[in-house]
């Protein structure tokens, strides 16, 4: 039940925080808000625990209550212990809590953005005009009026896309400031609910951005016209965007190595290399937090290739216990098809699979 729960209380943040005015909410609550209200109600009487007594309430227990806290006992094997719904800074679903949400046959967030991105491949008529789009979102989560009129503006691009943006949400905003992470490029928040004055600060560790694990070694960006900006959807600057950089340094690393490699059709950050033997060998690129859950969301592709790279950043990668939880994850079957890699391994890997598939065949 708990995990369950825990799940539904994903879906009810990452749905919340789409609708504006949220801390001003008043009753009656939304459907869905109202639904994982009734059941934590119901869940806390059975477990003994004194209920949370509104949705503001609520929605401070996820942020306050990790996964691994008792009233909900999520498994770690699936979702870290310490990983909460609700970000303690920027008070905003965390990246745990999207991936979470995106758990479950129909895919919730992501496959929300599997969805945008498979609507726009099919209005771009061809693969690359569905490339270049695709890029300028990556590249893209936040357009601002004046880039309209730069050099590198393209008109028939913008077209296809601008129906994915929107206008910033209030909650992105302090004192009618926009705050963007100069290393991501999304949302940031500083933690007093200040315009932080320009220049290094000792609370900026404490800042807040959608990326979450990005460097605090520049400023953060002010942005005083925010009604003249447009923002991509929160599921593609998840989903999309934040793999990005790390799509952008895996192609990097096969093209110094002379590896030559086709892009799939699709949402995925997807590849196929050419010339590898008798076997077939893809690339697949991400950025999730939670290692088990992409392991899940993985195994249950509708076909995989005879191997698969999974790509994501080092720094992931190098955490303690991400490649095991990852690997403990897949059904015993899998292990030897698809591999948790780099950028900065993926040219061995790549290299190991082709010499296995060649021994095998």
């Amino acid at each position: 039940m708990g995990s369950a729960l825990f799940r539904e209380l994903a879906r009810m943040v990452a749905d919340l925080a789409e609708v504006q005015g949220l801390r001003s909410f008043a009753l009656p609550y939304p459907a869905l808000a109202q639904g994982a209200l009734d059941h934590m109600v119901m869940h806390c009487l059975d477990a003994g625990e004194t209920p949370p007594r509104s949705l503001p309430e609520l929605w401070e227990w996820c942020r306050t209550r990790p996964a691994g806290d008792p009233l909900f006992a999520v498994p770690a094997s699936l979702v870290t212990p310490g990983a909460t719904l609700v970000h303690p800074t920027g008070r905003m679903p965390t990246r745990s809590c999207l991936e979470v949400a995106s758990h479950g046959p129909d895919g919730g967030v992501a496959a929300h953005a599997g969805a945008l991105l498979g609507d726009l491949e099919a209005r771009c008529g061809t693969g690359e005009r569905y490339r270049q789009c695709r890029r300028f979102l990556a590249r893209h989560p936040v357009v601002h009026q004046q880039d309209r009129f730069g050099p590198a503006w393209s008109r028939a691009v913008w077209s296809r896309v601008k129906d994915l943006y929107g206008p910033l949400p209030e909650s992105a905003l302090v004192d009618g400031v926009f705050l963007r992470c100069p290393s991501c490029g999304l949302p940031a928040l500083p933690p007093d609910g200040a315009v932080p004055v320009p220049g290094p600060s000792a609370a900026d560790e404490d800042i807040w951005c959608e990326g979450e694990e990005c460097p605090r070694d520049k400023p953060l960006e002010l942005i005083r016209e925010p009604d003249q900006v447009w923002i991509l959807r929160r599921s593609l600057r998840t989903f999309l965007v934040l793999p990005h950089r790390t799509e952008e340094a895996a192609r990097g690393a096969l093209e110094r190595a002379g590896i030559e490699y086709a892009a799939l059709s699709g949402p995925l950050s997807a590849y196929r290399l050419r010339d590898t033997g008798p076997g077939i060998v893809d690339i697949q690129v991400y950025d999730r937090l939670q290692p088990a859950l992409l392991a899940v969301h993985i195994a249950d592709s509708a076909s995989l290739a005879d191997c698969t790279l999974v790509v994501v950043p080092d720094a992931l990668a190098g955490r303690d216990g991400y490649r095991k939880a990852f690997g403990d994850a897949l059904p015993a079957l899998l292990r030897d098809r698809l591999v948790l890699t780099t950028p900065m391994d993926l040219v061995p890997d790549v290299e190991r699979a082709q010499r296995e598939e060649t021994d095998d065949a």
